[in-house]
Parts: structure tokens; sequence; C-alpha cells
């Protein structure tokens, strides 16, 4: 009986350690990084195996894969390094590392654009229609005016209002000049004010993973957004 209860102790232990070999492996496997070995894509990177959209040759994992140490820690490249402050359309005040844990699609703009930012509205309001509902609570769409001085939260409340952009799942920011440069230089946004009231800009919706860091771009107006539609989608669910 003895030698009975001690195979049985025995079994527990290898059936635990096995359990937590495969929770570490799990872990590892959640912090992989990989990337096409072409680079095909430049610095684009996915977090699951997959093949190259360009080559479709197998992306492999990189050797360092992540920077990210902990589940509460921001790798170099995430935009939540930024720790300039920012008025929301509702008057609060955040840092960006606030909208962490939510896929970002985001975008720059300014409220009094007649030309290009309409357009841009359009764009994110007709991404937002194409994400399933039940995806949106995973979801923050983004809008940073480049034109702080005109664009108090005040006013991008009412414009939010104008365009059905007041869910919860729409933010508007305000900043400063220096915060708004800032911004769009991390996101090769280029913008320039051209007369007192105009702005020339470049027209780039940015897509973000939870953890701040830049996974897709589309570039242009009116443009085929279905790229944009699926890395979302791919994004969301892994949330």
């Amino acid at each position: 009986m003895k030698y009975f209860k001690l195979i049985i102790l025995l079994f527990i232990s290898i059936l635990s350690f096995a359990s937590c070999k495969q929770g570490a492996s799990n872990k590892l496997n959640d912090l992989a990084v990989y990337k096409c070995v072409m680079g095909c894509e430049g610095k684009r990177t996915y977090n699951t195996p997959g093949s190259c959209l360009v080559c479709k040759m197998d992306l492999k994992a990189i050797e360092n894969p992540s920077k990210v140490i902990a589940d509460n820690a921001i790798s170099d490249e995430s935009i939540f390094n930024l720790t300039t402050i920012w008025n929301t359309e509702e008057g609060e005040t955040i840092k960006l590392e606030d909208l962490k844990g939510k896929t970002l699609v985001l975008v720059m703009i300014y409220t009094t654009c007649k030309a290009a930012c309409p357009r841009l509205v359009a764009d994110m309001r007709n991404i937002e229609k194409q994400i399933p509902k039940n995806q949106l609570k995973d979801l923050q769409f983004v809008l940073v005016s480049i034109d702080p001085e005109t664009d108090t939260p005040k006013r991008l409340k009412s414009f939010a209002k104008e365009n059905h952009m007041d869910g919860l799942h729409w933010t508007f920011l305000q900043g400063t000049e220096s915060s708004v440069r800032e911004f769009a230089n991390v996101l090769a946004v280029k913008y320039k004010q051209i007369s007192p009231i105009d702005f020339s800009h470049s027209n780039i919706i940015s897509v973000f993973n939870p953890g701040g860091e830049l996974v897709h771009q589309q570039e242009g107006l009116g443009v085929d957004n279905k790229e944009t539609i699926k890395t979302i989608i791919e994004l969301t669910n892994k949330n």
C-alpha cells in the first residue's frame, strides 16, 4: 500500500511539471514576434506565425523576439512611451498610455478643414461600420487635432456629435503645438499651416496593437481599406 501511494504521488508530480512546462511554452509563444526574412514588409512584425503578405514565405520568429518582459511593460516601439498630456473632448486629461489595452485606429485632422479631413472622417466611419459590433469594445478610434488652438475640447465634442462619432469607442484629443508635432513625427505625418485657418497635411490612418506598437498604415483618401479592416479584426481577435 505504501509503495502504491508513492507511485500515485510520483505520477501527480510528473503531470504538474508537464502542465507548468506547457504554460511556460504558451507564454513564450504569446511574446514571440514574427517577421518576413526577406524584408518584404519593412519593419512590420506579427504576433503569430503565418506567411508574408508579399512573398508568401513563412514568417520567422525574431531571435530576440520581444522587448516586452512583463504583461504591463511597454516596448521601445510603443507610442505609450510618449509622456505628453492630452485633453479629450470630454474635458478629461490623459496620457497616451491611458489608451493601452485596446487596438487603436488613429488619424490626425482639424475640424475646420473643408477638403481632406471630411474624407478622412468618412474613411474612419466607414472602417467602423465594417467591424463586427461585438469587437468594438476592444477598439478605440482616436482623432488627434493638428490645430490645438482652435480645436478645444468643447469644439471637439461638438464635432463628434455632428459627425455621429460620440460613442464610447471614439476619442478626440487636443494637445499642445509641441506634443502634436512630436506625435506627428512618430507617425510620419507631415503638416504645415498655410493660412490662419488652414493646414496642408498627410492623409494617414494608423493602426496600433494594444501595446501601442504601430502595425499598419493606410495612406490616401477613399482608398481600399480591406487590408486595414483585416488588420484590425486580427488584432481584436487576439484581445
